[in-house]
């Protein structure tokens, strides 16, 4: 059964362990930040962090919810990630039934479908308490995270928006520097589907409505940030994750539905072609994003619960919470990636790579150039078009293993042969790249060559001890006396 809310949530995780309620006040303000990077650093993740006694605030702050591989599992109710994948799968891949009987089959899962879909509701807890007459950021605890940043960042926002042309709803995750009470930044990057919705407003003349939910029930928060196509509605994957439709509500001042199980809820608009100076902030890559201009975000309403919940993260030099929630959308999406690539049998995107900065490739490999075509396949889907470094490895090989993949690399390259470096679009978080959004990115085949592929010599075997002699030395392992 589908959680509740963020509420439902923490006391599941306090069930199994995974949740440490901290008394002692602390500052939003660094502190914080502090408290929680050492857990997030700590083996597989340490645990999530309720801050109940905030300093400024009256409201609760939880972290690193999302923060480990059973967090993870717990937030979407599966014993293995994977099985969210499998899911999927079987939903857009479905058998055309031929006979009556597979016909009826057939009905049961057409029902569950229709089930995910969002419905409207007349009033939720987000209701609880209303403000529209003078409505203030002031009682959140908005956390500064690190000490270069410019200010205070709402880093884990739900982000509605409605396609001006379509009328369809896009639910992503841009974090918001607060600058005062009435208006905070959206970092809406070039390439998201919320600057899409902007951009299109601004073409238009007209400001576009936005409201931002802040603590919902995770499979909701988890959906917000997954790469989901252009206008393909996020609430619809979120009841698709939690088994049940979510429950939306209508907002008091803008054209918008929130869940209505939310903690907390911003109302208000972007006006078209008002930019103002957003960060820099301590970013995913380890380095700080650079100061840039974005849209402002202006609040007109603030509603929330009675005793609402803050539920936000951080993010810097990883491994961190987000690492987790990236490799559940690697684990979900990989099934969907090898309907397009069939050839791919695995893939891993390393903590080091911190997402789009390196991906790790087990191919079936058939043909000369098989691991080139895969490359300019991967820089050609999606958000994997923004990969720095795309490694491809033969299909017996464990791209979860970096060490692994690390030998492959020192051992199977010949530079001149085995590199490709194109140019193309690149994160905008790339400080490295030359200019904004645009980069060089490189793939390295890694796989074993043969004459067909310009290597002359055969290529060596791999040194494997025989399976005979490995079974007889698990057998007599205790005779040895060996540790």
């Amino acid at each position: 059964m589908a959680y509740r809310d963020l509420s439902d949530f923490i006391r599941a995780l306090e069930r199994e362990g995974e949740l440490v309620r901290v008394k002692a006040e602390v500052d939003p303000i660094l502190e914080i930040t502090e408290i929680a990077d050492r857990q997030m650093k700590s083996p597989g993740g340490g645990k999530a962090l309720l801050f109940e006694n905030v300093k400024g605030s009256s409201i609760p702050v939880l972290i690193n919810a999302f923060g480990s591989t059973r967090r993870m599992n717990l937030a979407l109710e599966v014993d293995r990630i994977e099985d969210v994948g499998d899911e999927i799968l079987a939903f857009i891949e479905p058998e055309l039934p031929k006979t009556l009987v597979a016909k009826l089959k057939m009905l049961p899962r057409l029902k569950q479908l229709a089930d995910f879909i969002p419905k409207t509701v007349k009033t939720g807890p987000c209701k609880e308490v209303i403000e529209t007459t003078a409505p203030s950021l002031d009682p959140l605890p908005v956390l500064q995270c690190w000490p270069g940043d410019a200010g205070r960042f709402i880093t884990l926002p739900l982000v509605f928006t409605r396609n001006p042309r379509t009328g369809r709803r896009n639910c992503g995750m841009y974090r918001m520097q607060v600058y005062d009470a009435r208006t905070t930044g959206m970092h809406w990057q070039i390439h998201k589907h919320g600057a899409k919705h902007y951009q299109d407003s601004e073409r238009a003349g007209r400001r576009i409505d936005v409201a931002v939910a802040i603590g919902t029930d995770p499979a909701v928060t988890f959906a917000a940030m997954a790469p989901m196509p252009d206008d393909v509605d996020e609430m619809m994957f979120a009841g698709f994750l939690r088994k049940e439709p979510v429950e939306l509500v209508k907002c008091e001042t803008v054209d918008l539905e929130v869940p209505a199980n939310s903690e907390i809820v911003l109302e208000g608009y972007c006006d078209p072609e008002e930019r103002r100076v957003e960060g820099p902030f301590g970013d995913h890559t380890g380095y700080y994003s650079l100061a840039d201009s974005y849209p402002v975000f202006h609040v007109t309403a603030v509603t929330r619960r009675k005793n609402p919940i803050y539920s936000t993260t951080i993010v810097g030099r990883p491994p961190m919470e987000d690492y987790y929630m990236g490799k559940a959308v690697e684990r979900i999406f990989l099934p969907l990636v090898k309907k397009t690539i069939p050839e791919i049998v695995d893939m891993a995107f390393p903590a080091e790579g911190v997402f789009h900065n390196m991906v790790f490739i087990a191919i079936d490999k058939r043909y000369p150039g098989h691991a080139r075509k895969v490359m300019s396949s991967i820089w050609g889907t999606g958000q994997m078009m923004f990969t720095k470094l795309i490694v491809i490895v033969d299909k017996d090989v464990n791209v979860h293993d970096t060490s692994e993949v690390l030998f492959r690399i020192g051992n199977n390259v010949d530079w001149k042969r085995d590199t490709m470096i194109v140019e193309g679009p690149v994160d905008a978080l790339d400080h490295a790249a030359p200019l904004p959004n645009l980069g060089g990115k490189m793939g390295i085949d890694a796989t074993r060559k043969g004459p067909d592929e310009g290597h002359a010599r055969p290529w060596p075997a791999d040194i494997v001890m025989s399976p005979e002699i490995k079974a007889l030395v698990d057998r007599r392992w205790g005779e040895y006396g060996v540790p």
